[in-house]
């Protein structure tokens, strides 16, 4: 059964950094693109980046370029967010998702519980 689940979400001051994880089960993760996505309260579901199975990264959200990044570990089959210089706007529930394919362009095929950010003094 495939199953990804994310880890390292919490509270966190304006400027300071987390890391979210987030691990899969039941496939081989390297063999896909993972992405991240979050939605902040009221809003819609938002892509924030993606790695694609040669480790290439897309971004599609411009506001975290130079402050988030993605990366993977195969030997655990976990693909990791860091989060650098966090500001309040990045608080929102942090999804990640398995493409069903290796490169971003994929359609989005499984889905995290999500882990909630918040961002705040």
């Amino acid at each position: 059964q495939v199953q990804l689940v994310e880890s390292g979400g919490g509270l966190v001051q304006p400027g300071g950094s987390l890391r979210l994880s987030c691990a899969a089960s039941g496939f081989a993760l390297d063999d896909y693109a993972i992405g991240w996505f979050r939605q902040a309260p009221g809003k819609k579901r938002e892509g924030v980046l993606c790695i694609s199975s040669s480790d290439r990264t897309t971004y599609y959200t411009d506001s975290v370029k130079g402050r988030f990044t993605i990366s993977r570990d195969n030997a655990k089959n976990t693909v990791y967010l860091q989060m650098n210089s966090v500001k309040p706007e990045d608080t929102a529930v942090y999804y990640c998702a398995a493409y069903g394919g290796s490169r971003c362009l994929s359609a989005v095929g499984s889905w995290g519980q999500g882990t909630q950010v918040t961002v705040s003094s």
